[in-house]
């Protein structure tokens, strides 16, 4: 299988058959976008690009980027014999709505050639195969065989089946597309019956039999890879079958378990579950790519064991998916844009929203409220406590009065694996000292001069502000000596600054845990109400963009930054101050491409986040931040 200079985009590929089949398409030569719900398994060639994150939320531009010549789409949701009614939801997201997104960007990609799509024999009309009493011979399922599909999962494969098949009518010169029909997978770290039996036999647990007589194509997860990619590079159009053609039925399995475990202890259940009597006709497998699948259960369900056994000895992994945002307030654009990036990644994963007052506005937009102490009341013990007993993993602080608290005890908290969205104590320090951060040596030439003594200052025209943490509302602008002096007198901690005439921006950044900045957006700040950007737009300009990343390099930075500037006449920057905490108006940079929470929260769950592209928006947009109502 040569996929050599191939540029190949695969779903689901963390999952039974995609762990077979991401090191197969390195090992022939392929460029590789692996995509999953999971996170990356363990062993993944380290040439793999990885996305972790649920593909309903994937973008056009992140598809274009990859730019992918083949698409195999794995990624899909089932349940064995019958459907739970909880299925419904989980067929239709992640089944109907995944495929028929991915496919409706997956058409405009331009390098696109070719899809493959795992469909499954449960399309086929059951009564050809499903039996009220035990068969004795399998009944060989053609491609041309009558088809009604016998549950959700049937559907939702037909129902693409139909969809490509409608592209294909209109896309006949862009790509070609195969629908491969597969028949009873099992496999490593799979939910199929075989596996499920090998876990509890290790622990020498009962396994419940349904059906003995059942008959089944059984077909090994790497055959199912490898089937696949010869399919994707075969000239075959349309739909066919990938079985092994070798029926075995529920007794022959369980013979084979019990050469391998003797001790085992077996009940057989009484079930109103059809006899079931199917395998594949490969005769159209076989001349599309003159290849059949070459494992049976007697090779296969010892590397299933082997699997299984070195996996039992392994610690599982803690649940704490859930993330707390603090000082809450009435943040709710914030809030959603939280629950926006996380959900990409769990759609269970609870948000959780804290404040003093247990009044606020923000408690009706999370999942669950805390209204905890003060900040300086707060201890490290209680609140990792409150985090453990609600698996909470993630803080994102969002106040400046609390980024201190967050950053000295950052190393605590992520010792008992709770991460948070902060810089280290020497950098969140000098940011939140307005003089200190104006007198830093590397900042001399690019910092606005300031000082507590107006006199040291060659101005006609003052800004006056507080020195500590966030003095927007109090601010005074374009004043004389005179004004200058009566404002800071009402101030606490007073400090001036010379008024810059130009226009001010916004910078909003994000900087990995490894101290990269991953992705940068400008705006200007075209309406401001105290302090903050009412209306505001984002721009580019590239010599400004350098500059603004060579000043967060030389810091030591995390998450999401914010840094405020002035633009005179001449193009000469003048940085005014750096806020190290995500911002009200910084929302607008995350709808324009910078995915802070989606890379915070990927990085807090462990997830190397260096693969993963910024792709700004190339379009200007702009921020109208309003009153709104909304009715619970």
């Amino acid at each position: 299988m040569n996929y050599r200079g191939r540029r190949v985009f695969v779903s689901g590929a963390a999952g039974v058959i995609g762990s077979e089949m991401i090191p197969i398409l390195i090992q022939n030569g392929a460029t590789v976008m692996a995509c999953d719900l999971q996170p990356i398994p363990e062993g993944f060639p380290k040439e793999v690009i990885f996305r972790r994150g649920d593909l309903n939320y994937i973008t056009q531009e992140e598809l274009d980027n990859f730019n992918p010549e083949i698409f195999i789409h794995l990624a899909a949701t089932f349940e064995r014999s019958k459907e739970t009614y909880d299925h419904w939801d989980e067929n239709f997201w992640h089944n109907v709505r995944l495929s028929n997104h991915l496919m409706t960007l997956m058409r405009n990609v331009k390098g696109l050639k070719r899809v493959v799509f795992p469909s499954s024999y449960l399309i086929y009309e059951k009564s050809l195969y499903s039996f009220d009493s035990a068969c004795t011979k399998p009944v060989n399922l053609k491609e041309t065989d009558p088809i009604s599909p016998r549950n959700l999962t049937g559907m939702a494969k037909l129902a693409h089946e139909v969809e490509l098949d409608f592209l294909r009518t209109f896309k006949r010169d862009s790509f070609t597309s195969v629908c491969v029909r597969i028949f009873r997978g099992y496999g490593k770290n799979s939910r199929d019956v075989i596996s499920r039996w090998i876990r509890d036999l290790i622990q020498e647990k009962k396994i419940l039999i349904y059906r003995p007589e059942g008959i089944f194509d059984y077909l090994y997860a790497k055959d199912s890879a490898k089937g696949l990619l010869k399919l994707g590079l075969s000239e075959f159009e349309g739909v066919i079958n990938l079985g092994t053609g070798r029926s075995r039925s529920v007794a022959d399995v369980l013979k084979i378990l019990n050469s391998h475990f003797p001790k085992m202890i077996k009940q057989e259940v009484a079930s109103d579950i059809p006899f079931e009597a199917s395998q594949a006709d490969l005769n159209e497998l076989k001349k599309a790519v003159n290849w059949l699948p070459e494992e049976d259960l007697e090779t296969a369900i010892p590397y299933i064991i082997e699997f299984e056994k070195n996996r039992n000895s392994e610690q599982q992994p803690s649940d704490n998916s859930n993330v707390l945002i603090t000082s809450i307030s009435k943040k709710v654009p914030l809030i959603k844009a939280v629950r926006a990036g996380v959900k990409k990644v769990s759609k269970k994963a609870k948000i959780f929203g804290a404040d003093m007052d247990n009044t606020c506005i923000g408690r009706y937009f999370v999942d669950v409220f805390w209204q905890m102490p003060k900040i300086n009341e707060l201890n490290i013990s209680e609140l990792i406590t409150y985090c453990k007993s609600n698996n909470v993993g993630a803080i994102i602080p969002t106040r400046d009065g609390e980024l201190e608290f967050f950053a000295r005890n950052k190393s605590i908290l992520s010792d008992s694996g709770i991460e948070v969205m902060v810089s280290e104590p020497s950098t969140v320090n000098t940011c939140l000292d307005k003089l200190k951060f104006a007198e830093l040596e590397s900042l001399k030439k690019v910092a606005v001069p300031s000082s507590i003594n107006l006199e040291q200052l060659n101005s006609k025209k003052f800004v006056v502000k507080e020195r500590y943490g966030a003095g927007a509302l109090s601010i005074g602008l374009n004043l004389d000596a005179t004004q200058a002096q009566l404002h800071a007198a009402s101030l606490k901690d007073p400090i001036f600054q010379p008024f810059k005439e130009g226009y001010e921006i916004s910078v909003d950044a994000y900087v990995t845990k490894n101290n990269k900045v991953k992705g940068l957006v400008m705006r200007k700040r075209v309406k401001v109400v105290d302090g903050e950007s009412q209306v505001t737009t984002n721009f580019e300009n590239t010599s400004l963009k350098d500059k603004f990343v060579n000043f967060l390099n030389k810091f030591d930075f995390y998450g999401h930054i914010i840094l405020q500037a002035i633009i005179d006449e001449s193009g000469n920057v003048f940085l005014i101050e750096c806020n190290p905490r995500v911002g009200g108006a910084s929302m607008l940079s995350i709808h324009a491409g910078l995915d802070t929470f989606y890379w915070f929260y990927l990085e807090a769950l462990g997830t190397n986040i260096s693969s993963y592209p910024f792709l700004a928006s190339t379009k200007q947009v702009t921020l109208v931040r309003h009153l709104s109502d909304t009715y619970l």
